[in-house]
């Protein structure tokens, strides 16, 4: 599964806060995510996420 960094996930359960959005801030073997809904930062392996995610929003930054 191809996630960069500035993408936005949309998982398949909730946040404690009730957001389905995390912002990737970095990835690797383990991605760092940023909850839409409260801010929260925190460190999850790839395997966890690759299986939680439902789907992937990314915006494309074309420079000229």
């Amino acid at each position: 599964m191809d996630i960069r960094p500035n993408d936005i996930l949309i998982m398949k359960k909730k946040h404690p806060c009730g957001s389905l959005r995390m912002l990737v801030l970095r990835s690797g073997m383990d991605f760092k995510l940023r909850c839409e809904g409260c801010g929260h930062e925190f460190m999850v392996p790839r395997s966890k996420i690759e299986k939680n995610v439902k789907s992937v929003e990314r915006s494309d930054d074309k420079e000229l």
